[in-house]
Formats: structure tokens, sequence, C-alpha cells
């Protein structure tokens, strides 16, 4: 070993890397990570609190339904608000991913 490193004195300066390392430097040539400005950054919290919020919302208003129904027996009504529910968190998380992701393209 000491006599590659007289040969070739890069073997000593830059240690080996991994795989990882190497599939990201890979990565970073193809497509260039952006820097977000400080509007950009501003603007996506914005979205991102008003998503959260908007959940909250729907989980507050409709868990006071699914109880309601679980009380009074109707489990299958409480089924269908639990679905809305999840439907409506996931609308919600996906309206603000695409919004995002105008933000960051512009």
């Amino acid at each position: 070993m000491a006599r590659l490193r007289t040969l070739n004195p890069q073997l000593s300066a830059t240690p080996m890397k991994s795989a990882y390392e190497l599939a990201m430097e890979r990565l970073e040539k193809q497509a260039p990570t952006r820097s977000l400005t400080a509007a950009q950054k501003n603007a996506i919290a914005d979205l991102e609190a008003a998503a959260r919020a908007k959940i909250a919302e729907q989980e507050i208003f409709l868990k006071g339904q699914i109880d309601k129904a679980t009380a009074e027996g109707k489990y299958e009504d409480a089924a269908q608000l639990e679905q809305q529910l999840a439907h409506e968190i996931r609308r919600a998380n996906e309206d603000c991913e695409t919004k995002k992701g105008q933000i960051r393209a512009a």
C-alpha cells in the first residue's frame, strides 16, 4: 500500500467514496438541485399551514359526526364518514403538493 501511495499520491489524499455518494454525484449532474428563494419558502410555509388548518377543520367537523353516529349505533354511517375524512385529508395534501410544485417550478 505504501508503494501505491508513492506511485499515485491521490490515493492517500482522497478516501474512497461509497456507492451512495457516487450515485448522488451522478444524480446531481443529471438534475441539479435548485435553491428556493425566501419568497418561495414563505409561500410554501403558508400553503402547508393552510393545508394543516383545513385538515384540522375537517377532522373536528367529521369526528364529531363520527362520534355522534357511533353513539346512535349507526356504524355504517360512521364508517362512511371515516372514509370521507380520509378522502378530505388526502385531497388537501394532494392540493398542497401540487401548489408547492408550481411554486418550486416558478
